[in-house]
């Protein structure tokens, strides 16, 4: 079996260092924004190894 990746956007990319830096700004510290971006490499590793996680919807 082929190993999934996940693939960023040039614009989601931007857009998740925009939310860190947002958070290190806010708190003065890169503690959280550290930790939040370990959570979502956390969830996408989740995500890769079992991509049909989730509800489905009509949408």
């Amino acid at each position: 079996m082929a190993k999934r990746k996940i693939v960023w956007s040039h614009r989601a990319g931007i857009k998740l260092l925009m939310i860190l830096e947002f958070y290190s700004e806010r708190n003065k510290s890169k503690t959280y924004s550290k930790k939040l971006y370990t959570k979502f490499n956390k969830e996408l590793s989740l995500l890769v190894n079992q991509p049909e996680i989730g509800i489905k919807t009509e949408l």
